[in-house]
């Protein structure tokens, strides 16, 4: 696994998601966190678990117009749109600065239709120093009429099935929290071969200015995140995690090394981190330090001995 066994206090922070282990569960979400390069001289990317670097589309794309986000109560509304550099551009620009240092990189993957999803994967499979892929099935399927992956069961394990087929690494699916009930979009993925879920993406929202009457955002709706989601999502792990046998990442609002330990504890083997970023660039790093204090506080040694341990 990766990392030493035990830190100098004498925790364990080590998680395993599948066959990809983490030296700590603490990891910087897609979109939240650039391609990882652009945080190197202000956080110690060494210190974090992993990175899942901006979502990766076959061409570049330019995202949605100015404003592109907005502060709500306990969080923010962001329209960025998917904007990337494309695929190939990651390979020969990004990815060779991040090899550099020793954290799991993951890279977001995205498309409009499958065969997108599945080229972007075999442009990736060919290139070293990743640890797995992170589908992002809350896209629309433009063959589809414009119906999202993740909201349907038999079009979120096409695409994952597809995926799983064409890649050389793990796979984790990444869901979309805006389902009657996840336990049924998990199953589908899991029996289409996904090696884990991460739950859940951010929560369409709209955001106006009542002034002018208008959208606060350059393309009207965006997707919610921050701590006003918390207790939603973690709703959607528990119930993932009783639905399915792969592991489950949770994301969603988490601030604090407690709010960490309660998505272990409801069934996550790891967490990421998106929107305190935009608070604190470190805010991953720091919870790294901040999840050992508790840790030895609370007299816990080994942090994956948290996992599902709720108590119904």
């Amino acid at each position: 696994m990766a990392g030493s066994v035990h830190r100098p206090s004498g925790v364990d922070l080590r998680v395993s998601v599948g066959t990809v282990r983490l030296k700590n569960p603490i990891i910087a979400a897609s979109g939240t966190f650039g391609y990882g390069v652009e945080f190197a001289h202000l956080v110690n990317l060494s210190a974090l678990g992993g990175i899942v670097v901006k979502g990766l589309s076959l061409e570049p794309m330019a995202g949605s117009p100015a404003p592109r986000m907005c502060e709500t109560t306990g969080g923010m509304v962001n329209a960025i749109g998917l904007q990337n550099i494309g695929v190939r551009a990651f390979v020969f620009e990004k990815l060779p600065e991040l090899r550099k240092y020793d954290t799991a990189v993951l890279a977001n993957v995205f498309g409009r239709t499958v065969e997108e999803y599945v080229e972007v994967i075999r442009i990736l499979n060919d290139a070293a120093g990743l640890a797995a892929y992170e589908l992002n099935i809350s896209c629309p399927n433009v063959k589809q009429g414009g119906v999202e992956y993740g909201t349907d069961p038999v079009l979120a394990a096409e695409v994952t099935a597809a995926a799983k087929r064409a890649s050389r690494r793990p796979l984790w699916v990444k869901l979309s929290p805006v389902v009657g009930r996840i336990g049924v979009i998990a199953k589908a993925v899991e029996a289409a071969g996904a090696d884990a879920i991460v739950a859940a993406n951010t929560y369409p929202s709209l955001c106006l200015d009542p002034h002018t009457r208008r959208s606060r955002l350059g393309s009207t709706t965006g997707g919610l995140s921050g701590a006003a989601i918390k207790p939603i999502t973690m709703r959607l792990v528990y119930e993932a995690s009783r639905a399915v046998q792969i592991p489950i990442i949770g994301l969603g609002g988490i601030e604090t090394a407690a709010d960490a330990v309660e998505y272990m504890v409801a069934g996550a083997s790891a967490v990421e981190i998106g929107t305190a970023h935009f608070v604190d660039p470190r805010a991953s790093e720091r919870l790294v330090e901040t999840l050992d204090a508790w840790c030895r506080v609370e007299n816990v040694f080994e942090i994956s001995s948290l996992r599902g341990s709720v108590r119904d």
